[in-house]
Order: structure tokens, then C-alpha cells, then sequence
């Protein structure tokens, strides 16, 4: 199992716009193009030097291949109206992380 993981840092100014956005629109419309098979958003407990507030966003997929395909297919588009709405107010990494175990505690 492939994690997709987007960090995002949010400026304060446009944090409620962009959060509506996030939880209605656009993490939808990643889970809309049929390569992952869920997403979580969650919020980075640090305090950034820079300001603003930062979260991060897993998505999940089957292999690094549908992750490619989603690259290639899809991430301009997507990406490109996140810049648009909020340009410099909005910086962004992504890391590709490899699921290697999970571990729960029995009850």
C-alpha cells in the first residue's frame, strides 16, 4: 500500500476558505479520479516560524504504477486550482511514503 501525503501550510488569511474547500471540494475530486481508495486530513501540531497552519493530507493507493497514473492524468489539473484560489497563501510538499505494517492494540 502506497501512501500519497500532501503537506500543506495555510496562511491564517484565507485558513476558512481553504478548509471548506479541502473538506468539500477538492480532496473529493482526488478520490474522484478512481486511484485512491481514501484520504485523511490532519492537522500538523507544530508551530511554524513562517506562521500559518499547517496540515497534511494521506491519500491511499494500491502502487507507486496508479500513483504514477494519477501524476500523469490528473495532479496538473488538480493542483492548478488550488494555486489559483490561493496562490502564495498556500505551500505545499508532497511525500511518497510505502506502508509497511500497521500495528493496533488488542483490547
Amino acid at each position: 500500500m502506497i501512501l500519497y501525503n500532501v503537506t500543506i501550510n495555510i496562511h491564517e488569511s484565507v485558513h476558512d476558505q481553504w478548509m471548506r474547500w479541502m473538506q468539500t471540494k477538492h480532496i473529493n475530486d482526488v478520490l474522484a479520479t478512481g486511484k485512491f481508495c481514501s484520504a485523511r486530513l490532519v492537522k500538523v501540531l507544530v508551530e511554524e516560524e513562517m506562521g500559518g497552519v499547517t496540515y497534511a493530507v494521506q491519500y491511499t493507493t494500491d502502487s507507486l504504477e496508479t500513483l504514477q497514473r494519477y501524476y500523469d492524468e490528473d495532479a496538473s489539473r488538480l493542483r492548478e486550482e488550488g494555486y489559483q484560489l490561493f496562490g502564495d497563501k498556500m505551500l505545499a510538499f508532497r511525500t511518497e511514503l510505502q506502508l509497511i505494517s500497521e500495528h493496533y492494540q488488542n483490547n
